[in-house]
């Protein structure tokens, strides 16, 4: 058994619109079955989100492994008090003196979301660290983009995984997934992002508005971050408008904020 060249087929779940309904067509048999989900969690989800999830859990017909690298917005904290190395989350900068805005180094997908996932791949090969893979290893993983994200695709990074675009393949959208939702009669999944995540645009911001107690912890965390880190002077914003987010107008038509779905977090995020 040992000498066997091992093959896998794993979901990527993201907990979004796209990988639930991916994850519910493969319990139909629409789509071919897989040996297990991952779903990566950085604890910076909405509650809505961790509902779905245990809901979502309860009606698959293979194994949902829940990982995780740790509490991203502990981190972030950890980073400003100086015990953690980096904010590592994309946030907005504005220097105080010229007014010059900028944009923090985005290492949190990587970090947060990809590299869990892989070493729970490697965790289902039997593999332990360091251990080389066997020549001819094969892991086909599903990733939930859909049509409208078909910029989203690309090439996995370790050579032996494989990224499989189902519902590309199957020429469906975002709405196309709802719809076949519906048709199943399958509630609608929410939107799966950090509520903390600064590629929310103002619609986003409004509905974690809407949380009183989620909406608290975001205000708070924008007053935390305000004043940076040691390697970083400048001020530190959720915001693109680089003012505190209780004081930004959500209601602007106008909004130019970067979306999550245009600007994704390698395929990995809000899907």
């Amino acid at each position: 058994m040992d000498n066997e060249i091992k093959k896998l087929r794993v979901l990527s779940l993201g907990a979004g619109v796209q990988s639930s309904t991916l994850a519910l067509m493969i319990v139909k048999g629409e789509v071919p079955m897989v040996d297990a989900a991952i779903f990566a969690d950085t604890f910076g989800e909405p509650k809505a989100v961790y509902e779905w999830l245990d809901w979502l859990e309860k009606q698959l017909n293979f194994p949902l492994y829940r990982v995780s690298k740790g509490n991203l917005k502990q981190d972030i904290i950890s980073a400003i008090n100086g015990t953690y190395k980096f904010m590592s989350v994309p946030f907005y900068t504005k220097n105080p003196i010229t007014n010059k805005k900028g944009l923090l180094f985005r290492q949190c997908t990587a970090d947060y979301k990809i590299l869990p996932v892989n070493k729970k791949v490697r965790e289902l090969l039997g593999l332990q660290k360091k251990q080389k893979r066997k020549v001819g290893t094969v892991v086909e993983m599903l990733m939930g983009i859909s049509m409208d994200e078909i910029y989203r695709v690309k090439v996995n990074r370790l050579d032996y995984i494989k990224n499989v675009y189902q519902l590309i393949d199957l020429k469906m959208n975002r709405k196309d997934c709802i719809n076949w939702m519906e048709k199943n009669k399958y509630p609608k999944p929410p939107r799966s992002a950090c509520t903390f995540c600064p590629f929310h645009n103002n619609e986003e911001w409004l509905n974690i508005k809407s949380n009183e107690q989620e909406w608290k912890e975001v205000v708070e965390l924008d007053r935390i971050i305000r004043k940076g880190t040691k390697k970083n002077t400048d001020e530190v914003f959720l915001h693109k408008d680089c003012i505190p987010i209780d004081q930004v107008n959500f209601e602007n038509k106008k909004d130019n904020q970067i979306d999550l779905f245009n600007n994704e977090c390698e395929g990995m995020c809000g899907i």
